[in-house]
């Protein structure tokens, strides 16, 4: 009789949980491929009924997302020389000319601004209050903690008009650093108690020889903690970044130029007779990009992350 793992899971349980996993994958991927696809879609293509799954691709909603166009007359349109580039080409068989860029840029820049700089300030605030929690007696650390998660709690709606009245009366009302300073508000209280379950798992035995060996704490909080919890900043930087990039709400109400970000821009795009489908599907393909290439290149961070102190030797 051949012996039997009870941890082992047999062949047809691994092929179940595989079919499982690759069904899952298809549900959850079929709405993103169908938002890229309709960015190469015509106008008409986009909204046709039945879908249309089989189509001849354009870049057409790429150059509407980037440029600002306007109509002339065919008399104007047949004086001017040939068009150069096939964004013309594209922008002509409309009767319309490109009058200069959209705002699309912009508005991407201060996604990128506004995401990045919140997330490395809740990390570098979120780790060390974490490292604080973790290695020093604080009064009422557990009071502490709970408060600082309460904020996490609260919906973002209910303290909309005092941000927002409070803002006014600062002068940070559509400003850059408005911006990131309230997404660090929000972020930080995630990034608090995710650093420091990573941070009390970190032998303090490590930190100990550091300062016999004559370490400052600083020292042996800069060389010998933070290598050991770089996986879990770079789990917790994937979440504080995910939510700064597409949060909404606050973004709409205290921004509407100078540092508006892309998601309450991108539903504003206005095509020829209505919403430009195929440019606002072209813009959230974009939006997409650097944090799926920020997840994918700490992707190994992030699934040591999830699994990291879930088996103790």
């Amino acid at each position: 009789m051949s012996a039997h793992s009870i941890t082992e899971p047999s062949s047809g349980t691994k092929w179940i949980a595989g079919i499982l996993v690759v069904g899952y994958a298809v549900v959850t991927l079929i709405p993103l491929l169908w938002i890229v696809a309709t960015g190469f879609k015509t106008p008409a293509d986009a909204i046709s009924y039945p879908p249309k799954v089989v189509f001849d691709p354009t870049l057409e909603g790429y150059v509407n997302l980037f440029t600002t166009r306007t109509r002339v007359t065919p008399e104007q349109l047949e004086a001017l020389p040939p068009p150069e580039g096939f964004a013309e080409e594209i922008v002509r068989s409309y009767g319309m000319v490109i009058a200069g860029p959209s705002r699309f840029g912009e508005r991407f820049m201060n996604s990128v601004i506004i995401g990045f700089g919140s997330t490395f300030l809740s990390i570098f605030l979120g780790t060390l209050a974490a490292y604080a929690f973790s290695r020093f007696k604080i009064p009422l650390k557990d009071d502490l903690l709970f408060f600082i998660l309460s904020t996490r709690m609260m919906p973002p709606i209910a303290v909309a008009i005092p941000i927002f009245l409070m803002y006014r009366e600062l002068g940070l009302s559509d400003t850059h650093l408005g911006m990131i300073l309230l997404y660090t508000a929000v972020n930080i209280s995630l990034a608090v108690w995710l650093l420091k379950g990573f941070i009390d798992e970190i032998p303090r035995e490590y930190e100990e020889a550091a300062l016999i060996d004559g370490y400052t704490r600083f020292q042996a909080f800069y060389k010998v903690v933070l290598p050991q919890a770089a996986t879990g900043i770079a789990s917790t930087a994937i979440f504080c970044l995910i939510f700064a990039w597409n949060e909404y709400a606050f973004a709409v109400l205290l921004t509407s130029g100078t540092a508006q970000t892309a998601p309450p821009f991108i539903p504003t795009i206005i095509g020829v007779g209505g919403q430009d489908w195929p440019a606002v599907a072209a813009g959230a393909t974009l939006f997409l990009l650097p944090v799926l290439v920020f997840t994918v290149l700490l992707r190994k961070h992030l699934l040591r992350g999830i699994t990291f102190g879930a088996v103790r030797k």
